[in-house]
């Protein structure tokens, strides 16, 4: 036994900056590509921005009313951390009518603050250390650091224009280990605009259940869709049970800041997503979800009138590629155009970066989401006809001056 007089002190570590407190996991991951590009955009005013995804429209009023009437009428104390049961039934009988696939409010449904959180409670419920999760790409840039701070290990799955950006069985297949453990969908696409099929999504749905994966499905351009009605994958047969339906309000009902999302699936996920939700946020601000209730009870026609705007622009700008020249992939999703931009002989980064200093157009260059981003250029058309027009005629103006230069 050692004595009192014979322990040494211990020397504290001294750490040679603020950044060396950080966790590991945070300081290796890299900022968003998006926010880091469009932080250059902030500083000038002449710029045309076909860059975040995020609706031109403003909210309704009579959605706007009712957060305000709840504000008047005293509506400010904490709900139950699963979401208001009136509003949790209001997107069951939805989800119900429009995509076919039935939940208990009860306990099959958590609102969250945006569909964003709802991913973070999914894999965080999920994934234990070295689990890999299986991400189809291009995709939403947020899926892969998500992984890494909850310990998994992000694994890419490569989708091609040539494919419509559709996820093949034969390349699932190809990344599947023993290790993987989930699978994150994203259809309708951000960043390509790909959409999937009933018949597309059957041999997935084999492979999910022969190698026993827990989906986690990110429907949140589900209503965005144009010529044909969104398939959720929950509502493939046998799916329901290994599936969290994500979604929410910001992209169909224009209602981006409010920060209203939800997840749907089996109890026991759904429970264990609520149990962190209850340590971490507490529950979605009232006011938001009364909002949220008002837009789903009776804001279904302007929904409907906002896709049939979006539709009409998707029309112009990919015939405005194409006759620039540039080869582009016909979107039946979301509200984004993922325009080739190989033939200029520049990367994804340099086209953004010289379109933004030498035409005043921002976009995201395509390398930020994934593999299969590289040589594309993600631009939304969520904006004015008269902005994307401009835009067209400048990006057009950009790639001819390329060509006399090459």
């Amino acid at each position: 036994m050692i004595k009192d007089e014979e322990k040494q002190p211990s020397t504290p570590v001294r750490r040679q900056s603020m950044a060396d407190y950080l966790s590991p996991l945070v300081r290796d991951i890299k900022p968003s590509g998006i926010r880091r590009f469009f932080d250059l955009v902030s500083t000038r005013k002449d710029v045309i921005t076909l860059g975040v995804g995020e609706p031109d429209f403003v909210t309704p009023w009579h959605v706007r009313e009712a957060a305000v009437y709840a504000l008047e009428t005293g509506k400010t104390q904490y709900t139950s951390n699963a979401g208001m049961p009136e509003l949790r039934g209001a997107i069951g009988q939805y989800l119900n009518d429009q995509f076919a696939v039935a939940y208990n409010p009860a306990d099959e449904i958590l609102v969250t603050v945006g569909g964003s959180e709802a991913i973070d409670l999914a894999l965080r419920a999920f994934i234990a250390p070295g689990d890999e999760i299986l991400i189809p790409e291009p995709c939403y840039i947020s899926y892969s650091p998500i992984t890494a701070l909850t310990g998994g290990k992000p694994v890419g799955i490569e989708t091609y224009a040539k494919d419509e950006f559709k996820l093949k069985a034969e390349s699932l297949k190809a990344v599947i280990t023993p290790k993987s453990k989930v699978l994150i969908l994203c259809y309708p696409s951000n960043p390509t605009g790909g959409t999937m099929t009933y018949e597309d999504w059957l041999p997935i749905t084999k492979l999910v259940e022969e190698h026993d994966l827990v989906v986690i499905s990110d429907e949140i351009y589900a209503e965005l869709t144009y010529g044909s009605k969104h398939v959720s994958f929950a509502a493939m047969p046998g799916m329901k049970d290994r599936t969290i339906l994500v979604s929410g309000f910001s992209k169909a009902f224009a209602m981006t800041g409010w920060r209203m999302g939800y997840a749907c699936g089996h109890p026991d996920l759904i429970a264990a997503m609520l149990k962190i939700h209850q340590y971490t946020v507490m529950c979605a601000p009232i006011m938001a979800q009364y909002a949220a209730l008002e837009a789903l009870q009776h804001g279904l026609e302007e929904k409907d009138r906002m896709v049939e705007a979006y539709n009409q622009r998707r029309r112009l700008v990919v015939k405005g590629f194409r006759d620039i020249g540039l080869d582009c992939h016909e979107p039946q999703g979301a509200f984004y155009a993922f325009p080739s931009i190989v033939s200029t002989g520049l990367t994804s980064e340099q086209f953004a970066q010289r379109l933004l200093d030498e035409a005043g157009v921002a976009a995201v260059p395509g390398d930020v989401f994934g593999l299969g981003g590289e040589g594309h250029l993600r631009c939304s058309y969520a904006t004015s006809v008269t902005n994307l027009t401009e835009a067209l005629e400048r990006i057009g103006g950009f790639v001819h001056r390329l060509k006399q230069q090459g």
